[in-house]
């Protein structure tokens, strides 16, 4: 990287974790309570600038200015940027223009492609030079699932004990390439942010501790399975441990729902699939929405069932994703 670059752009893509991210130790840090193992998608990405030009920080999404919480979580991001780089007063302050193709904030992993994005710009921007699992820790800190978008293919989060050890690293699976159906019953903002349901779900929730501990055992296995390859081992485990973590939520007090009458069809539609001798797995991330492990040659078959199974779902096919990377200077 240049001494002073000044700007920069970068694309990130979507992760959909299969052994799943859910609930915090440490909220400062971000550090999470288990490890997890994702899929990055092609399908839905993030592309970020950064200037360093501005006299004040000014956020864009999808050509929207950004105010509240959401410019606050931007801000404190930069200003860990601003640090690692030694940067201080007006110097340093940032346009931050981002334009998604995944619909945000509606469990679809939007907050994952787009701190990924700004971790690569920014550090960019500000002429770090920063190895993958030093772009991944830094994403982190501005989401934890960003943590697993630097990377494309699959990617191992390890929980951790501190920032220096909780960090994602790809994982090796030679020859693995499952297709993913988006099934999307709502793509509208979630009553309840994904923070705020892990804060409620943590603290009050009777199964998250038996969840966690489970956890431990779907993470083992989820990774020697996309190892070796076996799609009905990793759909299965993906399936309960998603499971798992909503009844954690509706466990919650009060409780936390994001199923919908859409949703539990599309649900119903997997295992009618299954029983039609097709490998489709279902996992779902802090919303509505499902998505379906299957083989690339059934992705049709699939995608037509969940949306037959209700009359407002659309569905994306999307296989394996790219690392997070720099697409060249503004």
């Amino acid at each position: 990287m240049a001494a002073d670059p000044r700007s920069a752009t970068a694309v990130a893509h979507a992760n959909i974790a299969l052994v799943k991210y859910w609930g915090k130790r440490d909220a400062g840090l971000v550090l999470p309570w288990t490890g997890s193992l994702s899929m990055t998608l092609d399908a839905f990405s993030t592309r970020t600038t950064v200037h360093l030009d501005a006299d004040e920080d000014r956020v864009r999404i999808d050509g929207v200015p950004v105010t509240g919480e959401q410019y606050r979580r931007v801000v404190a991001f930069l200003d860990l940027v601003r640090a690692m780089a030694g940067r201080s007063g007006k110097a340093g302050k940032a346009r931050v223009d981002s334009w998604n193709t995944v619909p945000t904030g509606a469990g679809l992993a939007s907050s994952a492609s787009g701190f990924a994005a700004l971790a690569v710009a920014a550090a960019a921007a500000h002429g770090l030079d920063v190895d993958p699992t030093a772009l991944s820790r830094l994403a982190r800190r501005g989401s934890g699932s960003a943590s697993r978008s630097v990377f494309g293919g699959f990617a191992l989060w390890h929980a951790g004990h501190d920032d220096a050890s909780s960090y994602a690293e790809p994982v090796p699976s030679p020859g693995f390439a499952p297709a993913m159906v988006i099934a999307m019953v709502d793509t509208g903002h979630k009553s309840v942010s994904s923070r705020e349901a892990m804060r409620r779900t943590v603290e009050t929730s009777p199964l998250y501790r038996p969840w966690v501990d489970s956890a431990a055992e779907d993470l083992a296995g989820m990774l020697a399975a996309v190892t070796r390859g076996d799609l009905d081992a990793v759909g299965e485990i993906a399936e309960r441990n998603a499971l798992g973590m909503h009844a954690t939520m509706l466990a919650a007090r009060p409780a936390v729902r994001y199923l919908s009458p859409a949703t539990v069809a599309v649900l119903d539609s997997v295992l009618e699939l299954r029983r039609a001798g097709v490998s489709a797995y279902a996992t779902m991330d802090a919303g509505p929405n499902v998505k379906i492990l299957c083989y690339p040659e059934d992705a049709g078959r699939v995608a037509g069932a969940a949306s037959a199974a209700s009359a407002h779902c659309s569905t994306v096919v999307a296989g394996l994703g790219p690392s997070a990377h720099l697409v060249g200077r503004p």
